[in-house]
């Protein structure tokens, strides 16, 4: 499987799976070897080495909204999770709150070593160590297992997720396996079934998992906490803007590497500075596989800005990002420092401090919202249907989609 880790390659990789996008209401669900149904292209929408408009408009150059509407629902639930987690971030707090009262277990290290006593889980564990990589279909079943058969917290499983996927995402990953644990959608959980893994794993897979199979015969779900819907907490202050006649350097981040795709793209800078999240890739304990592969994310983003911008760019994965900045500001006497603001979860959960210690330094730190992003938030104060209804009206100006044409799962992440 390829994962690609620099814009071009993902480019090329969506060409490659534009042929067979109409296909995928018909074979998604179905987890093979090598996953040949989906376009693997999810790790590379995860830090916009390619964003969600460029993938949609791309498929439907070649194939009718209609034909392909499936693969754009998904292509969106990313984002809606992005926008549904940015109006009420104190979902994300509470999430990392809790995994400090929950601490280590025994449980989830057996686990976590491919010794969980069920074959069938044991398989997916071992695919997402070597790989970074589960289907959609393997996420929810595992999350399913983790919570209603193991019967551990669900806040560890989605530690795990975030810890080992190359497209883990604070978003989609915490808030489906909220849902698999029936809190985001209060009272409904997600139940992984026998009959289900034997749809849709492919013969060969079944084969050799048999085993494992009874443990998902009857499965009984774990009665959540007591919870209410969350509510919309977030106010939007006043959209942040530049001058160009202040000095000003740009700040190019994992959360988002095409920022010469962005509303940045026209603008002026003297320098450039490219730096990873060492502190996060710390305290996640980020394997090596998963920092490498960042890494070269990182280093095409660097190539890729210093090529735009015509100026020199300065590429950091060792300092912490906020050191990294500040020392980068002074050097070249910035006024102030631009960046593409980060969605909800560790990142942002930084720029407090580091805003405060520019600004200390005389240095104004400057976020801009992609238009889109500010425009889809607005759509996510419910349910994903109703925001789908609202998008599609939106951007595809097509009659809303019918009740029948319903998900009738959840995906984890999106797309793959």
């Amino acid at each position: 499987m390829v994962f690609p880790s620099s814009r071009a390659a993902a480019l090329t990789q969506l060409d490659g799976f534009i042929p067979f996008a109409g296909l995928y209401v018909r074979d998604r669900n179905h987890v093979k070897l090598g996953h040949p149904s989906v376009s693997r292209l999810s790790s590379a929408i995860r830090c916009r080495l390619i964003t969600e408009q460029e993938v949609v408009a791309a498929v439907l150059r070649v194939h009718p909204f209609r034909q392909v509407e499936k693969f754009i629902q998904e292509v969106y639930w990313r984002r809606y999770w992005k926008s549904w987690l940015a109006l009420r971030p104190q979902v994300w707090s509470d999430y990392r709150n809790s995994l400090t009262e929950i601490g280590d277990s025994l449980a989830v290290r057996s686990i976590e070593k491919t010794q969980s006593g069920n074959v069938v889980i044991d398989h997916f564990i071992h695919e997402l160590l070597t790989t970074g990589y589960l289907h959609n279909h393997a996420r929810m079943w595992f999350a399913a297992w983790w919570v209603h058969t193991a019967r551990l917290p669900w806040q560890a499983g989605a530690a795990f997720f975030f810890r080992h996927l190359l497209d883990g995402d604070p978003a989609s990953n915490t808030l489906s396996w909220r849902w698999v644990a029936g809190l985001q959608t209060p009272g409904k959980t997600y139940l992984a079934r026998r009959s289900n893994l034997e749809k849709y794993l492919a013969p060969e897979l079944i084969a050799s998992l048999s085993n494992g199979l009874a443990a998902f015969e009857n499965p009984q779900s774990q009665a959540p906490e007591l919870v209410g819907k969350s509510p919309i907490t977030r106010t939007d202050g006043p959209i942040e803007s530049f001058t160009r006649s202040d000095g000003g350097g740009l700040w190019i981040h994992e959360e988002d590497l095409a920022v010469e795709n962005s509303p940045l793209a026209q603008q002026a800078f003297s320098t450039v500075l490219v730096t990873a999240d060492v502190d996060s890739w710390q305290n996640y304990d980020f394997p090596d596989s998963k920092k490498d592969w960042i890494t070269a994310a990182l280093h095409d983003a660097c190539t890729r800005a210093e090529q735009h911008w015509q100026v020199a760019t300065q590429f950091e994965t060792k300092a912490a990002h906020g050191d990294a900045i500040l020392h980068w500001a002074k050097l070249h006497k910035l006024q102030q420092v631009v960046t593409l603001r980060p969605d909800v979860g560790p990142l942002n959960d930084s720029l407090p401090t580091l805003r405060a210690s520019l600004a200390d330094a005389g240095v104004r730190l400057i976020l801009i919202d992609r238009p889109e992003d500010l425009e889809i938030r607005q759509f996510a104060t419910g349910g994903f249907f109703q925001f789908w209804e609202r998008l599609q009206k939106k951007l595809f100006a097509t009659p809303t989609a019918s009740a029948s044409s319903k998900l009738q799962q959840l995906w984890i992440d999106f797309p793959q």
